[in-house]
C-alpha cells in the first residue's frame, strides 16, 4: 500500500489507525481469522470500511499488521552481547507468536499468503524488510565487538531466528518454556560467532 500524495484529502487520524489495529487483533482472537470481517473491525473501531481500505488492501494485510508487528517496532535490544541481544529479539517473537490472536490468525494467513503472491510481496516490502533493516544495528554492534564477521548473512540469520519460533510455536504448536528464547539465541550466536 502506498501512501496518498501529500496535500490530498484529509490527513490520517492516527487514533483511528490504532483503534482499527486493536479491533482487528481483538476480533481475530475472539472469533478466528475466517469469521473476522472488515465490517466487524470497522464497527468495533468506530470507523467506516473505506477508512480501513485506504490503509490496508484487505483482511490479511490488516491482520498481519495487527498481530505480527509488535516485535518489529519494539526498542532495539542493547545488552552488550550478541547472544543477549538475540535472546531479547527472540523473546519478543515468542511473546508475539504466543498470543491468542496469533494462534487464531496464523492458519488463515498462511493460506492467504500461499494463494496470493501479491500479498506475500506486500508483506515482505511493507513489514518484513523494514523490520530486518532495523535489526542490522544489532549485528553491526556485534561485528564492532568482534563477536561476528563482516560477511554475516544477516537476512538469513534473521529468517533462522523467526523461522525457529514460527515452526516451534505456530506449526508444531509447542507451548514456549521460559528458556526457549535463550536456547534459540545461543544456538544462533554460537553458529555465527567470529572464528
Amino acid at each position: 500500500m502506498t501512501p496518498s500524495p501529500a496535500g490530498r484529502g484529509r490527513p490520517r487520524d492516527e487514533r483511528s489507525g490504532a483503534a482499527i489495529v486493536k479491533a482487528a487483533a481483538e476480533l481475530v482472537a475472539e472469533s478466528g481469522y475466517a469469521a473476522m470481517s472488515i465490517g466487524a473491525v470497522a464497527a468495533r473501531a468506530g470507523v467506516g470500511k473505506d477508512t480501513i481500505y485506504r490503509r490496508w488492501s484487505g483482511k490479511p494485510e490488516l491482520v498481519y499488521e495487527a498481530v505480527f508487528t509488535a516485535a518489529d517496532t519494539a526498542d532495539l535490544p542493547d545488552t552488550g552481547t550478541l547472544e543477549g541481544d538475540l535472546t531479547a529479539v527472540v523473546q519478543s517473537l515468542v511473546e508475539e507468536f504466543s498470543t491468542p490472536a496469533a494462534t487464531a490468525a496464523l492458519p488463515g494467513l498462511l493460506a492467504d499468503f500461499a494463494a496470493t503472491p501479491q500479498l506475500r510481496a506486500t508483506i515482505r516490502t511493507r513489514f518484513l524488510q523494514p523490520a530486518k533493516e532495523r535489526l542490522v544495528a544489532v549485528f553491526d554492534r556485534a561485528e564492532r565487538r568482534g563477536e561476528s564477521g563482516a560477511d554475516l548473512p544477516v537476512d538469513l540469520v534473521l529468517d533462522t531466528l523467526a523461522g525457529a519460533v514460527f515452526f516451534h510455536l505456530g506449526i508444531i504448536g509447542e507451548r514456549p518454556d521460559a528458556d526457549l528464547a535463550r536456547r534459540i539465541a545461543t544456538m544462533i550466536a554460537k553458529g555465527i560467532e567470529a572464528r
